[in-house]
């Protein structure tokens, strides 16, 4: 049987900041900013968390099923470092807010950025199982980043450096189902390597820690590990010639670049002077868009694989190789076949319009939203949320309603629809 991406959507924010503005705004090298291959990152506003992210990705896939299909969804994975509570899932705000039939499963996954493919794997084998035929999965990757201004400095510095800027906020959803109309998996072939390291976490709520070198070594030792492995399970695979086009998971793209290029080296043993061509023809199309989100962890192989299909010409059916990370760590190469029709699927969902349409933050109301980090964090027992602040920004998008967070009563989340 046939398994995949029936449908899929990206929610980018309701705002935006110009990376080329932040980068004179905290004086950063540009000789190293212009590495990052960066343009733009969503920034999270007081009346967005990872729910409406998540919720605001799947409510188009939702809106275009017939009530009969909507309640064919039996499984709703949130994946996600980004959660709001130890205990309750983000999943069962998800499932209320898109009004799911409650004969379904509800919970929520964390494996650093790897989560996004683990949730996407296992809703894969769930249709595979025929547990229940005709069944739909609904998988949601969303994380946001917020960089909360510590106590007892009078000034914001450059402390965090250069994860500022690639740091983002946002959400993929997929309708996982026998129908993958967007991006067919090719079953069984799959190729994983995890083990323990320390390079990046999350030991507190509200920010990371870690090792970048160390990071980046172990994404790219993964990279290759995973790929042999992929290569041991799949006949006669070749890394240049196999794949139409490659996706990553996309920290920033200057990571992306170093990846493929030590791939082209050590694994297609290919000549200098070809490596820069096959980027730009078979991996820069995937950056397109996480040019212009930022890193949302779980999501952003999913994010690469969106701009990948919206931004590729590919005349027939082309096969895609996908590589996952999360640190910690555990890592995945795996692989699917899209058409052209996949593109006209996916067009419908308006992803590149509503990256156009959002609000350009200037770096004075960045400064602000950073100021006002601190009034929403975990563990936060109650707050009502400004809801004048920046209006034209919590504004719906003309024809798609958007959820926002209005407040927290007693840890519980409140939501409203805009219109």
């Amino acid at each position: 049987m046939t398994v995949g991406i029936e449908a899929m959507n990206v929610f980018g924010g309701s705002a935006v900041l110009d990376l080329e503005r932040l980068a004179v705004h905290r004086s950063l090298d540009r000789t190293r900013f212009q590495n990052l291959l960066m343009k733009e990152k969503a920034v999270a506003l007081p009346f967005e968390d990872p729910v409406t992210f998540a919720v605001n990705a799947a409510r188009p896939i939702v809106d275009a099923l017939s009530q009969e299909e909507r309640d064919r969804i039996e499984l709703v994975i949130t994946c996600t470092e980004s959660g709001v509570d130890f205990g309750k899932s983000m999943s069962t705000y998800i499932h209320h807010h898109l009004g799911l039939s409650r004969t379904v499963r509800l919970f929520e996954l964390k494996q650093a950025c790897y989560a996004g493919t683990a949730g996407f794997q296992m809703a894969v084998n769930f249709i595979l199982s025929q547990a229940s035929p005709g069944a739909k999965a609904l998988v949601v990757a969303t994380d946001i980043s917020r960089f909360v201004v510590a106590e007892g400095g009078d000034a914001l510095t450059q402390d965090w450096s250069f994860a500022e800027p690639s740091a983002g906020a946002g959400a993929v959803a997929m309708l996982i189902s026998d129908r993958p109309e967007v991006f067919q998996v090719d079953v069984g072939a799959n190729g994983y390597h995890g083990y323990e390291v320390m390079d990046t976490c999350r030991p507190i709520p509200d920010s990371e820690a870690g090792d970048a070198d160390l990071s980046l070594l172990s994404y790219l030792d993964c990279a290759e590990q995973a790929f042999q492995e992929y290569s041991r399970r799949v006949a006669d695979v070749d890394y240049r010639t196999t794949f139409d086009r490659l996706v990553f998971h996309t920290p920033f793209g200057g990571m992306v670049k170093g990846a493929h290029r030590m791939m082209m080296r050590k694994v297609a043993r290919a000549k200098a002077p070809e490596i820069q061509p096959d980027f730009d023809r078979r991996v820069r199309p995937g950056l397109e868009f996480c040019q212009r989100v930022g890193n949302i962890m779980g999501g952003t192989v999913f994010l690469a694989l969106a701009s990948t299909i919206e931004n590729s010409d590919l005349p027939g059916p082309s096969r895609i190789g996908c590589f996952s990370y999360g640190s910690g760590c555990c890592s995945e190469f795996y692989s699917g076949v899209v058409t052209p029709e996949s593109r006209a699927t996916l067009a419908a969902m308006g992803i590149a319009k509503h990256l156009d349409t959002r609000h350009q933050l200037t770096t004075d109301e960045y400064d602000l939203v950073v100021r006002g980090g601190t009034a929403i964090r975990f563990g936060t027992r109650n707050v009502t949320i400004d809801q004048d602040f920046l209006p034209q920004a919590r504004a719906a998008q003309p024809g798609r309603p958007k959820l926002v967070l209005t407040g927290i009563r007693e840890f519980h989340r409140e939501y409203e629809w805009v219109r």
